[in-house]
């Protein structure tokens, strides 16, 4: 009988020396180990101090639920993205690190994290373990500075008039200490990482300090709700995921206009935003050109080496698409192995010259099948490049570019593949006919 997948992951698991852990560099697997440790060591000290209450069980029980929730409705490209990731998680830590005793700042991550591993992203697990892990220490660190206050500053509850405003800030000072504590962790196991990593870049752009304040505000403003009335966390849920869906915006629209195998534009955006320029070439009278790239034989690659080498080797040509083409240009995926480009204010030579350029990079590239460079096996791959250009701004549309652009790539792939062919859209009939797609 065999063992489900579930099984054989958890399996795999148990077997200690094939964690990706041990792959980090010393200080890192230190660091990224010690996390971790550092927080189960706080959690049993937590539990041996502990007099447990059934109310708070049940409060603990309500704002988890409403946790996972809030974790189950994010969205999985939040996690996709470079940097840290902003998934509002701590907004539901706070309320506990204040309300409840500190052992249940510290176990709630937990469960959050775990949930987020099994059915929003499955990430690298011992990232998942070590944030768990930095956010116990610093929100149970949070817990135990909101017990040290007096109690006339900041106390059990939320009172009213001038002990209302301390209560706020005494919890203000708290989720200071938990959310940029457990951020500062996280950009030190960043920049162990990679030392190159400026965190500058990482948190003090504009999307990163929005989507900050708006963590800090919502879980202040979601811990005095709650200390008011627990039930209200239900009520509170949607402003959460409304909030998280605003911040993520500029985000989502991205990822709807990327391609996600390789970071190009898709087919759809490329053609709408080429539009635009084809149209504004006639307009102005300045030329332009397309061009389309096919990888010859990519189908071979995939056969020989598999898919997952595939990949790398389509990853390997969009980084030199990246590198190869000028700032203007723009680059999109059309399909499995096939790219479109545009090139504003290219006339026929500019064009060939930039076509050419790409063919003869992509023809030098080496690409190694496993990490192992030097005893790896090497893909080597050659591209076909068809161009079609209007340099004088002829009344052309974008399908009419785009038909010759096909024509002169099909005519490059029947005279032998590994070449550039250029035509202007107006003399497309001088080209064999592309072929029809099977039916």
């Amino acid at each position: 009988m065999k063992a489900s997948s579930v099984t054989r992951r958890l399996a795999g698991y148990a077997i200690v020396r094939d964690w990706a852990w041990w792959q980090l560099p010393p200080l890192l697997r230190g660091y990224v180990g010690a996390i971790p440790l550092a927080a189960l060591a706080m959690i049993g000290f937590a539990i041996s101090q502990t007099v447990w209450v059934a109310d708070d069980v049940l409060i603990f029980v309500l704002l988890l639920v409403c946790g996972m929730v809030s974790v189950a409705a994010t969205p999985r490209v939040a996690y996709l993205k470079a940097g840290m990731t902003r998934d509002f998680l701590t907004v539901w830590v706070l309320p506990v690190a204040i309300l409840l005793p500190p052992i249940y700042a510290m176990l709630a991550p937990i469960p959050l994290q775990v949930l987020t591993q099994l059915c929003v992203h499955k990430g690298v697990v011992f990232r998942r373990v070590f944030t768990a892990g930095a956010i116990s220490l610093t929100y149970g660190a949070a817990s135990l500075l909101f017990r040290a206050f007096p109690e006339h500053f900041a106390g059990p509850s939320v009172g009213s008039g001038t002990h209302a405003l301390t209560w706020v800030l005494a919890v203000a000072i708290c989720e200071i200490v938990g959310g940029r504590g457990h951020h500062f962790l996280i950009v030190g196991a960043i920049k162990l990482t990679d030392p190159s990593v400026r965190i500058r870049d990482l948190e003090l752009n504009r999307e990163a300090l929005q989507a900050d304040f708006a963590e800090f505000d919502l879980s202040v403003l979601i811990t005095v709700v709650i200390a008011v009335n627990p039930v209200l966390a239900v009520a509170a849920v949607p402003t959460v995921l409304l909030a998280r869906r605003f911040i993520m915006h500029a985000q989502l629209l991205a990822a709807s206009r990327i391609d996600t195998k390789t970071g190009l534009l898709n087919a759809a955006t490329w053609e709408r935003e080429a539009e635009v320029e084809v149209t504004r070439a006639v307009r102005l009278h300045i030329p332009l050109a397309v061009a389309l790239v096919d990888i010859d034989h990519f189908k071979v690659v995939n056969d020989t080496f598999g898919h997952l080498a595939g990949d790398k080797a389509l990853r390997a040509v969009t980084d030199a698409l990246r590198s190869q083409l000028r700032g203007s240009d723009m680059a999109g995926r059309f399909g499995g192995e096939e790219f479109a480009l545009l090139l504003p204010q290219a006339r026929e030579q500019d064009a060939l010259n930039v076509a050419e350029r790409l063919r003869t990079h992509i023809a030098s590239l080496s690409i190694p099948v496993d990490d192992d460079d030097e005893t790896s096996p090497r893909i080597r791959l050659t591209i076909s490049v068809g161009v079609a250009s209007v340099d004088g701004g002829e009344s052309r549309e974008l399908t009419d570019l785009l038909a010759a652009a096909d024509s002169a790539l099909y005519h490059a792939k029947e005279t032998g593949r590994n070449k550039t062919h250029i035509v202007s859209a107006g003399l497309r009939a001088l080209l064999p006919a592309p072929r029809l797609p099977p039916a």
